[in-house]
């Protein structure tokens, strides 16, 4: 390790030399690599984080640039998917960090390999049901999960740790859906800098051996309108089915939808197949859309305002309409069963 590299952070007397081989010999799991998850790899590369699993069922778009600081619009003119675009970023600030990128969706399915070797998760995610799933494996496995949400100018963070804090469902209650994101009410980019850099600053506080300065609170606040709160994590709640009961159940949840619908993105995501061969796909669609091929994803735009975006794990994104009955006519159209 070249230690000249993180001069200025050995000075720092929490870290030093001892905290920065720590740092160097971790591995975290980031989720979502999109607002949060852009910066949250990015301070993590700049730390020296060992290794980083990173995992992002979307590819970059022009609308992401505004706050998504790892992409560009080269990346946009590529349709990369957005794991690879930041993989590709990432080598280049700092090579010595070992990062695997992976083009998909966490389920309750899959959820229990993503962590498997991982010292701390990290939430770069935009939906719930995502981070109750989670929240259930990091408390099933016994590893910290670091949250964080940032919507409009408001923010959210916390740092949860197994058999030492309450989890994130004694705070926030599974039926909150359909709440406000980014895509309906906008986000200002500073927002999500500020949460992103919490989670990451409580992540290297435990990784270093520093848990008696983590915060050891639910903080939200708002930078435009100028609101502070925090929540003591202190008392979980009694009947929780994942910290108390050890119940676990968005990881019960096996019978998944196939069709997803992806709010304030008027787009509806079906997962029926285990792959799809992209090649393939273009031949049987170039004749009836117009049709765009990456190495990772085929994009088919069709003249009624619907775009089929093709994954080769299967998933395809119904893009111009939130109605599952639509989204699953188009799927049933011209991708079959």
């Amino acid at each position: 390790m070249d230690y000249n590299r993180y001069s200025r952070q050995l000075l720092f007397r929490p870290i030093q030399q001892l905290g920065q081989e720590k740092l160097h010999n971790s591995s975290v799991l980031v989720v979502g690599v999109g607002a949060l998850g852009t910066v949250i790899c990015n301070h993590l590369v700049r730390a020296g984080i060992g290794e980083i699993r990173i995992i992002d069922r979307d590819y970059v778009e022009l609308s992401n640039l505004q706050r998504q600081l790892l992409f560009d619009e080269e990346d946009v003119e590529k349709a990369l998917p957005k794991a690879i675009a930041a993989k590709n970023k990432l080598e280049k600030i700092n090579r010595t960090t070992k990062i695997e990128a992976i083009v998909g969706n966490v389920t309750a399915r899959n959820v229990e390999e993503l962590v498997n070797g991982i010292d701390v998760v990290l939430d770069g995610t935009d939906n719930l049901s995502t981070r109750f799933i989670l929240n259930d494996c990091c408390y099933k496995q016994g590893i910290p999960f670091s949250y964080g949400g940032a919507v409009s100018s408001r923010g959210m963070n916390a740092f949860f740790i197994p058999q030492k804090t309450p989890c994130l469902r004694c705070l926030i209650p599974e039926t909150l859906n359909g709440g406000q994101t980014c895509d309906t009410i906008g986000v200002i980019a500073p927002i999500v800098d500020m949460v992103a850099s919490l989670q990451v600053t409580e992540t290297i506080k435990y990784l270093t051996g520093n848990e008696d300065a983590l915060r050891n609170t639910l903080r939200t606040f708002d930078i435009w309108f100028n609101h502070q709160y925090d929540i003591k994590l202190s008392n979980p709640k009694k009947d929780c089915p994942t910290c108390q009961k050890e119940e676990y159940p968005a990881l019960k949840a096996l019978a998944e939808e196939l069709e997803t619908v992806l709010c304030g993105r008027n787009s509806v995501q079906v997962h029926q197949k285990a792959s799809l061969d992209i090649k393939k796909w273009n031949d049987k669609l170039k004749n009836v859309a117009s049709v765009k091929v990456t190495p990772f994803l085929l994009k088919a735009e069709f003249t009624q305002g619907i775009t089929l975006v093709l994954f080769s794990d299967g998933r395809v994104l119904v893009q111009g309409t939130e109605d599952t009955v639509i989204a699953r006519s188009w799927y049933d159209r011209y991708i079959g069963s």
